[in-house]
Formats: structure tokens, C-alpha cells, sequence
């Protein structure tokens, strides 16, 4: 089986685009591979944190990971900081990286864009990403387009020091995330769904309950022809509507057209509360089951105990290396 790594950050707010885009896919990848999962909560420092809300998002994640699929029997689940050899080989990486390489990398850009002088966490992060990936002997990373270039880069460093000292690392790939359900802003719907939007009816959370799926759903934006058509460009937002229920239900988008033709929207958007609303239950349902019961710290704490059993195996091979320790 190959092995798997992705990590999520711990900022609350997880929504059905991250769900539909990500979690589900992962919940698949579990079946037939070895998948190392991680909430990776050293990332989020890169940017100032309250600690009691970074750790009870980080708990809040791992829970959400839990009730949409992820199985800890059959995956390693497991908070990033538990494992102390992620930093370790951040600076191992830090030091076979150039500042060139990383002052391209173009999330960077944005994030410190208007800023004179930014957090040196902020810029060398993308070599954290890449330890770990490259920490657990990573053959594929699960993840969105946005995040090619790191898996580019990551690719480089491994290469790169493996030139010099044959057979450190395996050099992981890319699995680029299905497109089928990119769904976005209901407000703005030529913006992608997003956690930090002001507007808190531009998203529906997982944790949402069924009066908020229902407002949320209800003002989003369409437009006034009042035709259910799937067409990106001329009508934007029930494109994405239609995306959301096809997405939930299993139902092709050519199929809802015709099941809507001649019907208005206020019917469709009626249908579509209550496809999202009996899709999120059963995870809503589960996290509250899981959020504050033993099963969860238990979870991570034989989480970290296996990814550290990985780690300090690769970490082992990676210092023989590099001809560190004695």
C-alpha cells in the first residue's frame, strides 16, 4: 500500500467546501492506503494564536476528522507538535534550502503583502510543510491545486539532498484533489467558500445548525432569470448551488436541471436546505459524541505514539546521513 500524508491546520470554522474537497476525499484514500493524518498545529503559529482557542481548535479538528470518516484504527491520526521530530527535520531541510526558492513561493506573498518585515515562521514555513511529508516516507499528498507549488518545492529539496547523499529521502508526489466540488462563496460566488470571511452566511459550517443551513442557504446570491442551469460564467451562484446539492446527494447536475425546469428558485433552495441539512446531521451528531468524550485524546494520544515510531525511523536514517550525533 502506498502511505498517505496531509495535514489541516487548527483554525475552526471547517466548511462543507473544505469538507467536499478534502475530508471526503480523504475518508476514500483510507481504504486502500496507509494514511498518516495530522492537524498541524505548529503552522498556525506563524500567524499570532490565543492558546486556549489554538488548542481547542486543535482538538475540535481532530474531532471533525473523526465524524466525517476517519477511522484511527485504520489511519494515523495525530496533532503535530506531539511529534517533536517534524522541527527536527524543518531545520535539517532549512539548511538545504535557499532564501531565493522561498521568497517565490507565492502564498508568501500574499500573506505579507502591505507588511515591511514579516515573521521568519511565515517564510521558512513551506520547509516545515515539506518535513512533514518528507518525515513519513510519503509516496502521496493529498491536496488542492493551491498547494502544487510547496509539493514542488518539497520534491526539490528531497532531490536536491538526495543528490549528495543517496537514498534519504522518498520523494513524495502529488494527488491533486477532484475539482467536481469546488464550492464557493454563497454571497460572493465568483470567491471560493472561505473560514476568515467576514460574512458568516457566505459559508455553512459542518457544525452548523439547521436554522443557520437554512438562512445560509435561503440569502444566498443567484440572480433574476430564474432558471436552474448550471453555467459558471452567466449565473455564478446557482452554478454553485447546484454543485452543493449534486455534491450531497449523488445526484448529476444534468439531472437537477431537469428536475427543476419550469420550477422556481425558492423550491430549489427549499430542496437544498434539507440535502445539506440530513448530510451534515450524522457529522454534527458524531462530533458531539466524540468532542468531550475519552475517545478522542485516546485516539490521538495512539496516533502520535505510531507517526513517532515512523518519524524516528526516518530521522535515524536521515541523521546517519547527514553524519549527525555520535
Amino acid at each position: 500500500m502506498k502511505r498517505v500524508f496531509s495535514g489541516v491546520q487548527p483554525t475552526g470554522n471547517i466548511h462543507i467546501g473544505n469538507y467536499l474537497g478534502a475530508f471526503k476525499q480523504f475518508v476514500e484514500l483510507q481504504n486502500e492506503n496507509e494514511c498518516v493524518y495530522c492537524i498541524v498545529d505548529m503552522h498556525s503559529i506563524t500567524v499570532p494564536q490565543d492558546p486556549a482557542e489554538l488548542k481547542n481548535n486543535t482538538l475540535n479538528v481532530a474531532a471533525i476528522y473523526m465524524a466525517t470518516g476517519i477511522d484511527p484504527k485504520k489511519s494515523i491520526l495525530f496533532v503535530q507538535s506531539e511529534v517533536k521530530e517534524h522541527a527536527e527535520l524543518a531545520w535539517i531541510l532549512m539548511c538545504n534550502s535557499y532564501t531565493g526558492e522561498l521568497s517565490r513561493m507565492t502564498q508568501f506573498k500574499d500573506k505579507s503583502k502591505g507588511s515591511e518585515s514579516a515573521p521568519a515562521g511565515l517564510f521558512t514555513y513551506p520547509i516545515l510543510m515539506a518535513a512533514d511529508i518528507l518525515l513519513y516516507d510519503t509516496d502521496m499528498v493529498p491536496v488542492g491545486n493551491d498547494q502544487k507549488q510547496h509539493i514542488e518545492l518539497c520534491r526539490d529539496i528531497a532531490i536536491r539532498v538526495n543528490n549528495k547523499l543517496s537514498g534519504t529521502f522518498v520523494i513524495p508526489d502529488g494527488r491533486y484533489l477532484k475539482e467536481g466540488a469546488r464550492v464557493m462563496s454563497l454571497d460572493e460566488p465568483d470567491k471560493k467558500m472561505s473560514k476568515s470571511a467576514e460574512n458568516e452566511l457566505s459559508r455553512i459550517s459542518l457544525l452548523d445548525d439547521e436554522n443557520k443551513i437554512k438562512k445560509a442557504i435561503m440569502r444566498a446570491t443567484t440572480d433574476s432569470e430564474g432558471t436552474v442551469r448550471f453555467d459558471i460564467k452567466e449565473k455564478p451562484g446557482i452554478s454553485n448551488l447546484l454543485t452543493i446539492y449534486s455534491a450531497f446527494s449523488g445526484v448529476p447536475i444534468k439531472t437537477l436541471e431537469k428536475k427543476y425546469e419550469g420550477r422556481g428558485y425558492g423550491e430549489f433552495k427549499k430542496d437544498l436546505v434539507e440535502i445539506t441539512v440530513d448530510a451534515l446531521r450524522p457529522i454534527r451528531e458524531r462530533f458531539n459524541e466524540i468532542r468531550n468524550s475519552q475517545e478522542l485524546p485516546d485516539a490521538l494520544e495512539e496516533g502520535a505514539d505510531k507517526a513517532r515510531a515512523i518519524a524516528e525511523k526516518t530521522m535515524k536514517r536521515v541523521k546517519g546521513n547527514f553524519g549527525l550525533g555520535v
